[in-house]
């Protein structure tokens, strides 16, 4: 090979080849414009690695030191936008690289004793990603504490609970948004779990087999504070379980919002108008001036359906693959960093969002009216009476259709008008058929009486508690 063709090829791997990579192959292939966000994560591994090597006698200390204060240099240059991002030089690792060994000569050469770019960008995304799932998990708690502390404050608050989005029982707001929370705590455990698997350092694998110097993987897992080396190095370089674990996380979380969500977009419906938004979280119309549209909510019932296919991206980019690495794994990332960006986004808009929602408790109350909310109220009333709840259900049944034909709630009936239908039903029939009775009644953990919400409330601030 002529001194000209080596110089076309890419100077970390060229050595095999004859001619320059193609311009277009070359970006085609490159993955730097969207790996760099890595930048601090391969950094990290490689001052572990480079600490690790000198331990093992592979560098000496000399040659340590100034590779790690060589990549500090190269962290402040990309930080202070001083560092230019070169796509012949494909990834954040190749990138880093030939920029520290131009800062200290061939002593940064050395830095890749003993690794390889598959441990080293399963290391890289791993440690990115814990990062992010951290942060994540913050913004989770943030949102629930605020979610919490509303219900809390709207623990008396009566409206109506629907199933099929009919008029069902009575309920209070407070106990409908700890509806949400439970969902939403479903969720904060599957992201811990999540973390827990990802937890586990690759660096050391290498390429497949794993190398023939006397590395010490323990010691550069605790360096990056992994719980423990990965067993398994075909397995290592191979496995992204933990991506689509990710994203499995963020579909349901998203799924769950996407709920939230919609009960939001109909709630501040004229129709409904149980709730108002503030003016910062809405829009409104370039040609309807009294519109106000609940913007951010209809947005994270949106981008649910992207963060789902992320998922089905990486289950489809994964299941025909042989063991180990193979170049379809450079499109794990781009799914993956935008679901983590659309989760952190969306969380932040709710977390700044819930708070802030003000309850119309009056015409809730009013619309809890509409739709005979207390006729289970009133079959279990006749059952304590001894009647069976077939002949309960029936009677109750014939009472709301007179109600239907009179234009009257069952709590707007008379007791004559009531006892026509059923002669065990007595005065004390009212204790049970009025809303706050309804609500009162169901006085058990899960239950809707707001002394529980109350203490479903304090359980579940303890809860969040326990995370800081």
């Amino acid at each position: 090979m002529s001194d000209s063709q080596n110089d076309a090829t890419n100077q970390q791997w060229g050595g095999r080849f004859s001619e320059a990579t193609d311009a277009f192959v070359q970006r085609f292939t490159a993955s730097v414009q969207f790996d760099q966000r890595m930048y601090k994560q391969d950094i990290q591994g490689s001052i572990a690695h480079a600490t690790m090597l000198a331990e093992a006698d592979v560098l000496s200390e000399k040659e340590r030191d100034a590779i790690i204060q060589g990549l500090k240099t190269v962290q402040d240059d990309i930080e202070a936008g001083r560092f230019d991002w070169s796509i012949p030089l494909e990834d954040v690792h190749m990138n880093i690289e030939s920029a520290l060994t131009k800062a200290i000569g061939i002593t940064g050469k050395k830095l890749h004793t003993g690794r390889s770019r598959n441990d080293q960008v399963a290391t890289d995304i791993r440690l990115w990603l814990r990062d992010e799932i951290d942060l994540i998990s913050t913004e989770m708690s943030r949102l629930q504490d605020g979610l919490i502390k509303l219900a809390a404050s709207e623990a008396d608050t009566i409206m109506p609970g629907f199933t099929h989005l009919q008029t069902a029982q009575p309920v209070t707001f407070g106990h409908h948004l700890l509806a949400w929370n439970e969902m939403l705590e479903r969720d904060y455990g599957r992201l811990q779990d999540c973390r827990k698997r990802l937890n586990q350092s690759p660096l050391g694998a290498a390429a497949l087999a794993g190398t023939s110097y006397a590395i010490q993987r323990d010691m550069t897992a605790t360096l990056l504070g992994f719980s423990k080396p990965t067993e398994n190095s075909l397995d290592s370089v191979s496995d992204r379980d933990f991506a689509i674990e990710f994203c499995a996380f963020a579909s349901l979380l998203l799924t769950h919002m996407s709920r939230m969500s919609e009960e939001l977009v109909l709630w501040t419906s004229a129709q409904f108008n149980f709730i108002d938004l503030p003016d910062r979280f809405c829009t409104g119309s370039s040609i309807m001036p009294q519109k106000k549209n609940p913007d951010v909510p209809e947005l994270v019932r949106g981008k649910t359906g992207r963060v789902n296919g992320h998922l089905i991206s990486l289950l489809t980019l994964m299941k025909s693959q042989p063991l180990a690495y193979n170049k379809d794994n450079q499109e794990d990332k781009e799914p993956l960093f935008d679901a983590v960006d659309t989760v952190k986004d969306c969380l932040r808009a709710f977390a700044d969002m819930i708070p802030a929602i003000e309850a119309k408790s009056e015409i809730m109350l009013e619309a809890a009216k509409r739709g005979f909310s207390t006729a289970t109220d009133l079959a279990d009333y006749l059952v304590c009476k001894g009647v069976p709840f077939r002949d309960a259900h029936e009677i109750v049944g014939k009472s709301v259709a007179y109600g239907l034909e009179n234009d009257k709630d069952l709590s707007e009936m008379s007791l004559s008008e009531l006892q026509q239908f059923s002669d065990q039903i007595t005065d004390d029939v009212f204790d049970v058929l009025t809303l706050e009775g309804s609500v009162a009644a169901r006085n058990h953990i899960g239950g809707t009486a707001p002394n529980q919400v109350r203490e479903a409330a304090t359980r579940a601030l303890a809860l969040l508690s326990e995370r800081a």
